[in-house]
């Protein structure tokens, strides 16, 4: 009996590491990062280097500016996910939601050291979301809380070859965390639940190339690659609350280790201003989560030594993006963006943990010149997955949860501001 709660925990655990937290179609990669981006739906991510962002969206463009910049910018962002439960569900408990807010943002510099040459820093957190269900959600048996977030600092660097041509890289350090608790179905009813619990930190180093060509003045065509990256985590797990039916099956607990690898991924994007107020960008991305399914776990104890590669047969996914800005009057400039990102996963693979689809994203923003020195800018951005169908049965320590996640979503805000020297 205990091999299956902790084959239970395990499971769950793979379903963190392998998350999109939320609606965040394409994985756990976060295009808003507290940039005026946000309010184009990412559209010219690559490309745009107009402001410090770039630093990290593509390093190639630090060349463009031409004095210091710094820009800092907040980024609240609320998770809207609703769980109906419906008649084929067995797993005692209510109908659930991991809604709430989480902070993000962050933070960039470029410094030009001569006209080729120039310097800079990023310091975000792009990768991971986080979910919190109800203690007695009837999926509680699979998960409770999972996050798995990880935020780093990326110093870079960019060389213009020649007026045309920039190139430019940086590495970024990463500090990822992991936590995961999910509820125990004791064999007595009596005993109530139990509770398991998983947390770990690990540290990782990730790769960012950025090519930028302007083949005439005020047409620009970016491309990054951003490495893959390994994660590998480790913890006791931790039980309480475990009933007279299990207490003796404990021998000392478990350890748990995984595995996942953080996906390469390239971004093209395209900016072209139409006019003095016009500008017009798009997006073409991939992401390699067929490889993040790919997740190595082992189980170890005084009676357990047990190891797997769990290949979950996940998709590659496909990001679009076409976003515009236009100057209304001198101090102000508007922007909207429109983006879509495929699934990693099939419909039939929702679960719990992995309540993800495909996702289309609407952005709206604004900037205003306060004075030469300092921008200030604002933007809203919803990332829509719609409607979810799930259906998971694990035995009869999870039971079956069938049901469907209403109006998937996150909203993003986004506050911005930027400093020239």
């Amino acid at each position: 009996m205990m091999t299956k709660v902790m084959r239970s925990g395990m499971l769950g655990l793979v379903g963190l590491l392998l998350t999109a937290a939320g609606a965040q179609a394409g994985g756990l990669y976060l295009y808003e990062v507290g940039s005026p981006d946000v309010g184009l739906a990412a559209a010219g991510y690559a490309a745009r280097a107009k402001d410090a962002s770039t630093a990290f969206t593509n390093p190639a463009g630090m060349t463009r500016l031409k004095q210091p910049s710094l820009l800092a910018g907040a980024q609240p962002m609320y998770i809207h996910m609703d769980f109906s439960a419906d008649g084929n569900t067995t797993a005692r408990g209510d109908s659930g939601d991991a809604n709430g807010w989480m902070p993000a943002g962050g933070l960039f510099y470029v410094h030009p050291v001569n006209d080729r040459l120039a310097l800079g820093v990023a310091m975000t957190g792009y990768f991971g979301l986080a979910l919190d269900y109800q203690d007695d959600w009837v999926g509680r048996y699979y998960v409770q809380e999972v996050a798995l977030q990880a935020a780093g600092i990326q110093p870079a660097i960019a060389w213009k070859i020649n007026d045309q041509w920039s190139v430019g890289a940086g590495v970024a350090v990463l500090y990822g965390i992991l936590e995961e608790k999910m509820a125990v179905n004791n064999v007595d009813p009596r005993d109530g639940d139990g509770k398991l619990e998983l947390d770990d930190e690990d540290w990782t180093v990730q790769y960012n190339l950025g090519v930028l060509y302007e083949p005439v003045k005020g047409t620009r065509l970016g491309l990054t690659y951003l490495s893959a990256a390994d994660l590998d985590f480790s913890d006791q797990a931790k039980l309480s609350g475990i009933g007279s039916g299990l207490s003796h099956l404990l021998n000392g607990g478990r350890k748990i280790d995984l595995g996942m690898t953080m996906p390469q991924a390239v971004m093209f994007s395209v900016y072209h201003d139409v006019n003095e107020r016009l500008a017009i960008m798009a997006n073409l991305g991939w992401q390699d989560w067929s490889e993040f399914g790919k997740v190595d776990v082992s189980v170890s104890s005084a009676d357990v030594n047990a190891s797997l590669t769990t290949d979950m047969d996940y998709n590659d996914t496909w990001h679009v993006a076409l976003g515009a800005q236009y100057r209304v009057a001198e101090p102000w400039q508007l922007s909207a963006g429109i983006a879509y990102d495929s699934s990693m996963l099939d419909k039939d693979a929702v679960v719990p943990a992995l309540p993800v689809g495909e996702c289309w994203r609407f952005g709206l923003g604004s900037r205003y010149a306060w004075s030469q020195e300092l921008t200030l800018g604002a933007a809203y951005e919803l990332a829509w997955g719609g409607d979810l169908d799930m259906d998971v049965e694990r035995g009869p320590l999870a039971g079956r949860v069938s049901g469907t996640y209403e109006n998937v979503a996150i909203h993003f805000v986004s506050l911005n501001a930027e400093w020239r020297f």
